[in-house]
């Protein structure tokens, strides 16, 4: 299939659970759509590219070595992903791979996530935090960004610090959220 007829076959995603993962199926049966579905992702003017993202947190949740090889190019076009429906997945995306990566049973992981995705990943999620984002996103980058924060020692206090500043205006999901990490990083 090339990048053209995935494009045209993504348009037909919908946001029901059944969808998605019939899609995500299609991908994780043959891994060489893989890299066009990246591709797609990262179309961020496109409509298709929010579904694209629906579809690659699916294959990413079943089989996070999925995305191992795209790190590079995944990690350095986190930050053009503007759409509301295409951050939460890739939000969620980013939560998975680093609490495989920080997982007690998770070795192989660990040499294939290098110090510049976890520093582009850390950069990201502090700006889903700050931004106008919605709860889902903010919820995954704050736990993305506390596990980080246990290897990076300056990420808990300006996670701490962020938290506290936004706290006020939030809401009560953020706040729920916040309440939890606030306690982890004080703790």
């Amino acid at each position: 299939m090339t990048l053209a007829e995935l494009h045209k076959e993504l348009s037909f995603v919908d946001a029901s659970r059944a969808n998605r993962l019939k899609y995500a199926n299609m991908v994780l049966n043959d891994m060489s759509l893989f890299p066009k579905l990246i591709e797609i992702v990262f179309m961020v003017e496109d409509k298709v590219s929010s579904r694209a993202a629906w579809v690659l947190e699916y294959v990413c949740i079943d089989y996070i070595y999925a995305i191992v090889p795209h790190l590079d190019k995944f990690t350095a076009n986190l930050s053009k992903v503007r759409a509301d429906s295409a951050v939460r997945p890739i939000a969620k995306i980013c939560e998975h791979l680093i609490k495989t990566y920080y997982s007690k049973n998770e070795i192989a992981l660990k040499h294939m996530v290098k110090p510049q995705h976890k520093d582009r990943i850390i950069e990201v999620c502090f700006d889903w935090l700050i931004s106008h984002q919605k709860v889902a996103p903010k919820a995954y980058a704050m736990e993305t960004l506390f596990l980080l924060g246990k290897e990076y020692t300056w990420v808990h206090p300006e996670l701490a610090q962020v938290l506290e500043q936004n706290f006020p205006t939030q809401s009560a999901g953020f706040k729920t959220r916040a309440k939890r990490i606030l306690k982890k990083v004080r703790a």
